[in-house]
């Protein structure tokens, strides 16, 4: 049986991450007939912008094509910006009709102001999870490259939308004609959801010594309460003069001034990716005065948070 996907369109949407999602069932079709189709959607059935400034002709408006079985929200750049109650209303009468409701790159905000989320795992692109999870504080989100959880499948966007699709290529019509599809795309192996979206902190950071691995692990895990220099040492199994040499020999930093750096980069993206204010984006980052919060951010990145903000809209 054919099966008929929408994807709704939303301005600034991720380019890659719809057509990386959209080319697999076309070379699917070539190889076996005509097993998908695909229809695209806009909020007034007009063309889209995408975030790269190019526009995409849409097949209609806020209505399901005959046959839909699942619908996709493609979002990137400020996605609750194009968020209303007309939408949150018609994605809730979508809910009744489909079989899926999914979310691509940033689309899962929109499922998720519009309350389509409970239990759910879903994955959204790694810039805008914090910024996710400060809104959505209930919501089960992960930084896998997709999720497929009953009735709502989730990517990250970008390629990651390519693996999803080849996993569902798979789950329908078998792992051949996935890998078949997968060699089109000169693709050496088929992700599969578990793949974290970024690298891991070894490879991020060029590490090997895996005290000091573990050491940064901790710090990113816990930003919004941030671990003293004896509780990290403790949790690795060496002194702080010790954990201090190996910051030192492998970064050429110092463990407060490391952990500090990757809390002011969650704030930035607080900062551009949400609507919370300075202070919220401060606490939630580990900063008890707002003060200190803003003369730090403003020694690292050489603008004021407030400044930052206004320079760079939200986007994701």
């Amino acid at each position: 049986m054919t099966q008929t996907f929408c994807f709704l369109l939303l301005p600034g949407f991720s380019m890659m991450g719809l057509m990386s999602a959209i080319e697999p069932l076309r070379v699917a079709n070539r190889f076996r007939g005509d097993l998908y189709r695909w229809h695209l959607l806009s909020r007034d059935g007009a063309a889209v912008a995408a975030s790269n400034g190019m526009s995409l002709n849409v097949d209609g408006a806020l209505e399901l094509v005959e046959a839909t079985e699942a619908l996709f929200v493609v979002a990137g750049f400020d996605p609750l910006a194009h968020h209303d109650s007309r939408l949150a209303h018609w994605l809730q009468r979508c809910e009744t009709e489909l079989k899926v409701l999914g979310g691509i790159d940033t689309g899962s905000f929109v499922l998720a102001e519009a309350g389509l989320f409970q239990q759910q795992r879903l994955t959204l692109h790694w810039e805008a999870i914090d910024a996710f999870r400060e809104r959505y504080p209930a919501l089960q989100v992960t930084q896998e490259l997709f999720e497929i959880d009953g009735r709502r499948i989730t990517s990250a966007g970008g390629t990651s939308s390519l693996d999803l699709m080849l996993g569902l290529i798979a789950q329908d019509h078998g792992e051949p004609l996935a890998v078949q599809v997968s060699e089109q795309f000169v693709v050496s192996r088929i992700r599969t959801r578990l793949d974290h979206q970024r690298m891991q902190v070894a490879s991020r950071y060029g590490l090997h010594n895996r005290k000091l691995i573990r050491v940064i692990g901790e710090m990113e895990r816990h930003s919004e309460q941030p671990l003293s220099g004896e509780v990290l040492a403790e949790r690795v199994g060496v002194s702080v003069r010790q954990l201090e040499r190996l910051f030192r020999h492998h970064l050429a930093t110092t463990p407060s001034a490391f952990y500090l750096g990757l809390r002011l980069d969650k704030a930035r993206q607080l900062l551009r990716q949400s609507d919370l204010s300075v202070l919220e984006v401060s606490l939630a980052c580990g900063f008890e005065s707002s003060s200190y919060f803003s003369r730090s951010y403003k020694t690292h990145f050489g603008s004021t948070p407030s400044r930052d903000r206004h320079e760079h809209p939200s986007h994701a």
